[in-house]
């Protein structure tokens, strides 16, 4: 994570999660985050699963890649590509039996698990996040079909990884925009040049207009859609009183959401105007 994303997150007083994120396999990651009802990959999974389905009847040609932004341990590319739920996933990476594997043992179990439930539509799936133990495991049990450890917000994307984007029909990402902001969508639809389409589930007090400033660089409408979802529960008093703090500094109304002890995120969907075709839908 770079020093202004970091510097965005600590802004309105967002909980680190960081040392969850630098394990060499997902178990601390579920079991940390049980107790607070992460969910947003829950409400992701069927709207990503429809949007890709629509960009492939907008542009026909074989399957649709997938890019997911701070992809962590592969989680969205789970939920998209298996025959699987959020809950399972808690269930198998929080169970007793699971806890006892050793590293390798567990990758061997999990690359049968996922495989077993892969579907028969599963999407190629390009994972970036800055942790390389975290994406190195979904590339170890399969989750990924290219992995990289990239901070984009600091560095630019070397040959590999711009190769990699160059093909991609959805760009998406979950709760990141904690971590990611312009620059970062910047390196990632460049390679495209704009053709890909982006949805982003972004936290009620991130601010997601600079990057739709930079989409819309690229010819690419931006919408929001929806209701809010909920994301998780607050880690304390503390966290919560400041996100309440810097929800009123955005003039943003808490009530029946974040005011009820959960963080909100709104999905942004990002299209090229001539994609915008409700017929696409459905």
């Amino acid at each position: 994570m770079g020093t202004d994303a970091a510097d965005r997150a600590d802004h309105w007083g967002k909980s680190s999660f960081d040392d969850i994120y630098d394990r060499p396999d997902p178990r601390a990651y579920f079991t940390r985050l049980a107790p607070l009802r992460y969910q947003i990959p829950h409400h992701a999974q069927p709207v990503f699963r429809a949007l890709l389905a629509d960009r492939a009847r907008a542009h026909p040609g074989g399957p649709v890649t997938m890019v997911d932004l701070c992809c962590s341990y592969g989680i969205n590319a789970a939920l998209v590509n298996h025959d699987l739920t959020l809950r399972e996933l808690y269930e198998h990476y929080t169970s007793p039996r699971t806890a006892e594997l050793s590293l390798d043992e567990l990758i061997a179990v999990d690359k049968e698990f996922y495989a077993g439930r892969r579907r028969a539509d599963a999407v190629p799936v390009v994972g970036v996040d800055a942790s390389p133990r975290a994406v190195g495991y979904a590339a170890a049990v399969g989750l990924l079909d290219t992995a990289f450890a990239a901070n984009l917000e600091t560095v630019p994307a070397g040959a590999a990884l711009t190769e990699a984007l160059a093909p991609a029909g959805l760009i998406t990402v979950t709760g990141g925009l904690s971590y990611i902001g312009p620059r970062t969508f910047d390196t990632v639809l460049a390679p495209s040049g704009g053709r890909a389409w982006v949805a982003a589930f972004v936290v009620r007090p991130v601010d997601f207009r600079p990057v739709a400033a930079v989409l819309g660089r690229y010819g690419l409408v931006t919408r929001p859609s929806g209701a809010p979802h909920r994301q998780r529960r607050f880690t304390d008093p503390d966290e919560r009183r400041r996100t309440l703090e810097s929800l009123a500094a955005a003039g943003l109304d808490p009530a029946g959401r974040e005011a009820e002890g959960y963080y909100h995120a709104v999905l942004h969907e990002a299209r090229p105007p001539e994609d915008w075709d409700p017929s696409l839908s459905g």
